[in-house]
């Protein structure tokens, strides 16, 4: 349903006289399939809104080529743009409050009505930017079941996100982008698989006391992990250690007993598999969260 080959953006800026080039999409290529819903995840300035807006036709690609349910996007955009019509009110729950002014409407309710204009025509493909940025809980619920919605109903939805939660939980399919380039493509799951073995979390603060461990103490419970053969790489975050091993339940009395034979009592340890954001940071050398 859409097809990127090398799209690429250039912007301008100028500081004091001096004009400099911005590469915010550096040549991406991917595909979206017909009835998916498609995450672009990544953080705030690695190009995702760029993306969404050369395919929405609001800006110009600057290189490299795209279709839109098979219309070309650079040769055609005025046909990318046609659609249907469709009740959105009733579909978007928007009955309750649709003869209020817009001005009165909370953060959710503008969120469901902004969805519910680009969709009132009923196209094929809809982009979603940081749809639920901003959103209470509750709102942001109902805006995943929404989207849901509108995939079984057959459109093709492209979102952008930076919500780890979000791409892992509602997205078929997600490419990671980061610095205008897309540096890992696949579904949640097989991103995921790709990273083996378990996640252990070391949090170095005592547990009665609310404030951080000394930098010391970091340092030297870094270096004595990072030393240990079960160990395969430790990252430093805040107060805490994440390690990767291959089994916590094997790892974690081996990570307490290196600990307190140098003294170092953790104030908490915890095993999860792993995330998105070890792919992220897998993939980047730095974390997402």
């Amino acid at each position: 349903m859409i097809e990127a080959s090398g799209l690429r953006k250039t912007y301008q800026t100028r500081r004091r006289r001096k004009v400099t080039n911005v590469d915010a999409v550096r040549g991406v290529d991917f595909a979206v399939q017909r009835g998916e819903i498609f995450g672009f995840l990544g953080p705030n300035g690695a190009g995702k809104t760029t993306t969404l807006r050369m395919l929405a036709t609001l800006i110009r690609p600057d290189g490299g080529d795209a279709t839109i349910a098979g219309v070309d996007l650079r040769r055609d955009p005025a046909q990318v743009r046609q659609d249907l019509a469709h009740e959105a009110i009733k579909t978007f729950q928007l009955g309750d409050f649709a003869d209020r002014h817009i001005g009165t409407y909370s953060g959710g309710q503008r969120r469901r009505l902004d969805v519910a204009l680009g969709v009132i025509h009923s196209p094929q493909v809809i982009f979603l930017d940081e749809p639920t940025a901003g959103l209470d809980p509750q709102s942001r619920a109902r805006m995943w079941q929404e989207v849901r919605r509108l995939r079984d109903q057959g459109m093709t939805i492209f979102l952008t996100t930076h919500y780890l939660d979000e791409a892992d939980a509602l997205c078929d399919r997600i490419s990671i982008i980061d610095a205008g380039l897309i540096v890992a493509e696949g579904t949640p799951s097989d991103l995921k698989r790709e990273i083996s073995g378990d996640v252990i979390i070391v949090d170095l603060a005592a547990p009665d006391t609310a404030g951080a461990p000394e930098p010391t103490v970091m340092l030297e419970g870094s270096k004595i992990l990072t030393e240990q053969p079960y160990v395969h790489s430790c990252e430093t975050l805040d107060a805490r250690l994440r390690l990767y091993v291959d089994s916590a339940a094997t790892a974690i009395p081996q990570v307490m007993r290196a600990l307190s034979n140098k003294g170092i009592e953790p104030g908490a340890i915890e095993s999860r598999r792993p995330s998105l954001d070890d792919v992220f940071l897998a993939k980047t050398g730095r974390t997402l969260d």
